[in-house]
């Protein structure tokens, strides 16, 4: 059976439970503020004509600035140049973000509406090491909230005896090889890619 609809949705689930409705903030108050602190690790979703993307955005915790109590702004740094995330806010200002923290197994969900700024004293306010920031993502929150453990709890992401022994994939070299189609290079070793990973990062 295919579900069509949210009555058929409700028939199956159940209705919404009321902590999980008055949970949700429209202003970021110290459990937000604090959770955001602590992250180094941010999913970011948008949506463009191409459809839905979503992107992994990382630094040190707390890359991510609280400017009130209400926006937030995420540094943008150099990356693949594909700008997927930042043609698709051109288009539609919608954002989600989750924010995740080593350890904790609960997540940080925002929703809003963003807006991509260049300033120069912003943009060297949010650098790193000397290198300012391309630009700056200004996200005007409207719902947010800690959502809970189950997820972590099912995946054991923060287990490590449930971590693989060795990598389960080839390696990211191999996997581009393929992908890109180009046999006719050879493959890079995973320490001289990281290296130069590194040096990139900022």
């Amino acid at each position: 059976m295919k579900i069509t609809d949210e009555a058929a949705l409700r028939a199956l689930y159940g209705e919404k439970l009321g902590r999980a409705v008055r949970k949700e903030q429209t202003t970021l108050d110290s459990h937000c503020r604090a959770f955001i602190a602590a992250s180094p690790f941010m999913m970011m979703s948008t949506f463009g004509p191409q459809g839905i993307d979503v992107t992994p955005r990382g630094d040190h915790p707390g890359f991510v600035e609280v400017e009130d109590e209400a926006t937030l702004l995420i540094p943008d740094r150099p990356g693949n140049k594909r700008l997927d995330s930042l043609t698709n806010l051109l288009e539609n200002p919608q954002i989600g973000l989750i924010f995740m923290i080593p350890t904790v197994r609960e997540t940080f969900r925002v929703r809003g509406t963003a807006e991509i700024i260049v300033d120069d004293a912003l943009n060297a306010r949010m650098g790193i090491k000397g290198r300012p920031a391309l630009a700056v993502i200004r996200v005007t929150v409207s719902v947010a909230y800690i959502h809970c453990a189950k997820a972590l709890m099912r995946s054991r992401l923060w287990e490590p005896d449930a971590w693989p022994d060795a990598r389960p994939l080839p390696t990211m070299s191999e996997i581009m090889r393929d992908h890109a189609q180009d046999h006719d290079k050879p493959v890079e070793p995973e320490e001289e890619m990281l290296a130069r990973y590194r040096k990139a990062l900022y």
